[in-house]
């Protein structure tokens, strides 16, 4: 099965309701989260540290999915999350599996 890694980039405010949404999808049944520093993007405005230090919090979720449930994940995520300046990645996964 071809697999692949959707990475997601979301404001901390809205990493409860992003994984909340991960765990009803069917489809999205392995995902990591971890707080983040982004560089280059905003969510609104900075506040004076991130000003300074140039980079903003944020959550990173990393989600792996089959190819073929690829544009449902995708448009569960831009439904519930249009207008939110959401940003995402696809990458193929080379090889995944448990070690046991």
């Amino acid at each position: 099965m071809s697999e692949l890694c959707l990475t997601l980039l979301c404001p901390p405010a809205l990493e409860e309701q992003l994984l909340d949404l991960l765990l009803m999808l069917s489809e999205a049944t392995v995902f990591t989260s971890a707080p983040v520093a982004a560089h280059g993007l905003a969510f609104g405005r900075l506040n004076a540290s991130e000003q300074v230090l140039g980079r903003a919090l944020a959550t990173q979720v990393q989600v792996l999915l089959a190819v073929a449930d690829k544009a449902a994940v995708l448009q569960a995520v831009q439904t519930q999350f249009a207008g939110t300046g959401l940003r995402y990645w696809l990458t193929p996964v080379a090889e995944a599996g448990a070690i046991v």
